[in-house]
């Protein structure tokens, strides 16, 4: 989905004809292929006008035998790749994003969105990057979006990419940038690797403040029909494919899965590879935020219960994935549920207690030999979300517990935050990534005890969540959740003495420990106000700028 064509200023094989490309996708097993030229639909439009001539001459019975050649194979080469027509747009401040429409999208209609977003009628045929001031990453997403077509931010952890890797700046603009509604997905370069750091893992909805899924892609931004044999790294066409699972190939199913919730249906193509196991793959990254797994749904036990739990919280939270009939431990075997179609009406009534009506998509996949269930649950937009009325249940970490009330309250304040919310604006400023007066931001994990104080002998607590900031009162140890009584108990039985804080600047890291096979940090800060503030629990998630160099993570 990001092919350049000679009509691109600086194609790097300026003989190559629109033939060539297409038996390179052919040759490749392509099913789907976009022509994206710089801030022009041209590459396209001259193929369209190719065709078209080679047609009028067959009709008038002038074609020679060459033509009679070429256009046989536009027709074959047609009828096996599909090329939508689309265009890499430099938007302001030198972002690129690609517009990918229906390949009956007229030419002149691509063209008027080129206009409309600001590139000068008199470079709309030169395919250059550069193209002046033209229009904002977030009106551009719109613009694409609302014509027809899909946006993706083109190379996102590279050069002009929207996640800005290597700028000091960044802040809320990269949240926007990279969350916004109208964006579909993401072109990344690393999708093929498994770090923790790889981009697509950055964008798992498992972050505080990037708390929407994106869909992850890769492409060749082939400037050429081969690699390049001098530089590997300037790669050909075929050579960064994404596989997708579509009912048809088809735009429409290409779009409709890209603005979908089902990400298991696609991932790095390799031809020689085996059938992908997204639910094997799952369980390697284990329970969290966004996704749990039961062994079991059966009604003794309460195993059904806990299995709809997740489901509300995942729906008042961020969204999220239950697979049923397997554990989160890749080293046990999945077991599978016996009867699949059972169990999904079984599942799907259960669902039905929860109000208001919630929308989750449930079916059945293989994983080994076994039948696993998996529910998609979409982050709700009428919370707080119930089971049997009055049962209210939140996701954090790998923990599903119930609300309290101030978080209950939180809940509907999100609610009514979003019904009266105005239509989302372009950003035009780019805000720091720490505030104006210097001091460095909180992680993004973890907790904080913010107050504590003594009533008939029993110590209650106020917390506060540093993943979505919500402050809960009156905890005590015996109410807390897990991470809440960790840090509580760290808070009375070893209170922090400052005397003995060994600081580096105005941060210090207080302890370390390993629980369910992540790294927690126990940390410290000093405030301008002479205050000290800990936080407890801390994941590499949350760890952010000079915290890293802190707890001895790569910056």
């Amino acid at each position: 989905m990001h092919l350049h064509t000679p009509a691109s200023v600086d194609y790097q094989s300026p003989d190559t004809t629109f033939l060539d490309i297409l038996r390179a996708a052919e040759a490749r097993g392509l099913d789907i292929i976009a022509f994206t030229d710089h801030n022009t639909v041209a590459g396209y439009a001259h193929m369209l006008d190719e065709i078209a001539r080679l047609d009028l001459l067959e009709r008038l019975n002038r074609l020679h035998p060459d033509e009679r050649r070429q256009l046989d194979e536009y027709r074959r080469l047609r009828k096996k790749v599909l090329v939508l027509p689309g265009f890499e747009f430099t938007a302001t401040l030198g972002f690129h994003i690609l517009g990918i429409f229906p390949e009956a999208k007229p030419v002149r209609e691509i063209e008027f969105i080129l206009l409309s977003l600001n590139v000068p009628a008199e470079k709309l045929d030169q395919g250059s990057s550069e193209v002046g001031a033209t229009t904002d990453v977030l009106t551009a997403y719109r613009v694409i979006d609302e014509a027809g077509g899909i946006a993706i931010a083109a190379h996102v952890n590279s050069s002009h990419g929207v996640a800005m890797r290597g700028l000091g700046f960044g802040g809320q603009t990269k949240i926007a940038y990279t969350q916004d509604p109208h964006l579909c997905a993401l072109e990344v370069t690393d999708l093929e690797q498994k770090s923790k750091r790889a981009t697509a893992n950055f964008f798992n909805g498992t972050k505080p403040e990037y708390p929407r899924r994106m869909h992850c892609i890769q492409g060749s931004d082939a400037h050429r029909p081969a690699t390049d044999p001098k530089n590997p790294k300037n790669l050909g066409i075929g050579d960064r494919v994404t596989e997708l699972l579509l009912d048809d190939v088809s735009f429409d199913a290409l779009r409709d899965l890209l603005r979908g919730t089902d990400f298991a249906r696609s991932r790095p193509y390799r031809p020689s590879q085996a059938p992908f196991d997204f639910i094997r793959a799952a369980r390697e990254a284990g329970p969290s935020i966004v996704q749990s797994f039961h062994e079991s749904y059966s009604q003794r036990g309460g195993k059904l219960n806990t299995v709809i739990a997740d489901v509300c919280a995942f729906a008042n939270t961020n969204g999220g994935t239950v697979y049923v009939g397997v554990s989160g431990d890749p080293r046990k075997r999945a077991s599978g549920v016996s009867n699949p179609k059972e169990a999904v009406e079984v599942i799907r009534k259960a669902v039905q207690a929860i109000t208001p009506p919630l929308e989750a998509t449930i079916d059945v996949h293989k994983s080994g030999s076994g039948n696993v269930i998996r529910i998609i649950v979409p982050r709700g937009d009428d919370p707080p979300y119930a089971i049997d009325d009055n049962k209210i249940y939140l996701r954090a970490e790998a923990e599903t517990t119930l609300a309290v009330r101030d978080e209950i309250v939180q809940l509907v304040k999100r609610r009514e935050a979003a019904r009266s919310a105005p239509l989302p604006e372009a950003v035009t400023q780019h805000e720091p990534a720490a505030p104006a007066n210097g001091v460095i931001g909180p992680p993004r994990t973890g907790v904080e005890i913010v107050e504590s104080g003594e009533r008939g002998g029993r110590w209650y607590h106020t917390m506060r969540d540093l993943r979505n900031g919500n402050v809960v009162k009156n905890v005590t140890q015996k109410s807390a959740r897990k991470l809440w009584h960790y840090a509580i108990s760290q808070h009375e039985k070893h209170p922090v003495d400052p005397n003995r804080i060994q600081w580096m600047g105005d941060l210090a890291l207080l302890g370390k420990s390993e629980h369910a096979s992540k790294q927690r940090y126990d940390l410290a800060q000093h405030m301008p106000d002479g205050s000290i503030r800990v936080y407890y629990g801390v994941t590499e998630d949350g760890i952010h700028g000079p915290w890293r160099k802190l707890v001895g993570l790569e910056e």
